[in-house]
């Protein structure tokens, strides 16, 4: 009689790695976030010199804001970042992945909560412009599609991580995630809609979430599992 296959797990290296991330993120996360509320000089004269410059550009060149909006708006929408997370939770539940499945669905959903209740807390302006190329609702901090990108991007990198996928289709989704996150970011700040502490505090709020629940479930899935082996010895 075969034991039953156990569910796949990360590596010690793996663990470690979103032990340390989940920390550092945190850390940094608390600190920025701290001095985006006490409107900390430096840091506020930064990111009006990074908005003004990409303002500046984006005003003399109609066709690259046009493409920045469709890249912002379509490409790399939070939605379109949630439907392709939708797409990997079937996956998993298809494969019979279920705890998996549904943290991957309240990781994405308390990150949406999350970024939220920061806004309304934090409650920071969106750059201001007399000659504006586009246009955001609600407060800046923190950019909510730079943190979905993040969070997106971990979840997919996680379940890649689980499975031991190597090679090619782990290189071609790390590339492509890499430049979905980063990309969404420069989006935001070219089209003037964000400051560039709101992309960075997205960011790290996104992978700071998603180190968590790694962190988490790594661990419940391992008392799940030495709970079984338990009772099937039993």
């Amino acid at each position: 009689m075969h034991s039953p296959t156990p569910p796949p797990a990360l590596s010690p290296t793996h663990s470690r790695f979103a032990s340390t991330f989940a920390l550092w993120s945190g850390v940094l996360s608390a600190v920025l976030l701290a001095l985006v509320a006490a409107e900390w000089g430096p840091l506020i004269s930064f990111d009006r010199a990074v908005a003004d410059g990409l303002h500046d550009s984006a005003v003399r060149s109609p066709g690259l804001s046009h493409t920045n909006r469709v890249l912002s708006d379509w490409v790399w929408d939070p939605w379109t970042m949630r439907a392709l997370v939708a797409v990997g939770v079937v996956w998993l539940w298809w494969r019979g992945e279920r705890l998996l499945a549904v943290w991957s669905v309240a990781v994405s959903a308390i990150g949406s909560a999350v970024q939220q209740a920061l806004k309304a807390a934090v409650g920071r302006d969106r750059p201001w412009w007399p000659d504006p190329v586009d246009s955001a609702h609600f407060a800046a901090f923190p950019s909510g599609h730079a943190m979905t990108a993040a969070v997106t991007l971990g979840l997919l990198l996680w379940v890649l991580a689980r499975f031991r996928v190597g090679g090619w289709p782990r290189i071609a989704v790390l590339v492509a995630g890499v430049v979905s996150v980063v990309g969404v970011g420069f989006t935001r700040l070219y089209l003037g809609v964000h400051w560039a502490s709101d992309v960075v505090g997205g960011w790290l709020l996104g992978g700071c979430l998603v180190a968590v629940a790694v962190v988490l479930h790594e661990r419940t899935a391992a008392r799940a599992a030495t709970r079984g082996d338990l009772a099937h010895r039993e």
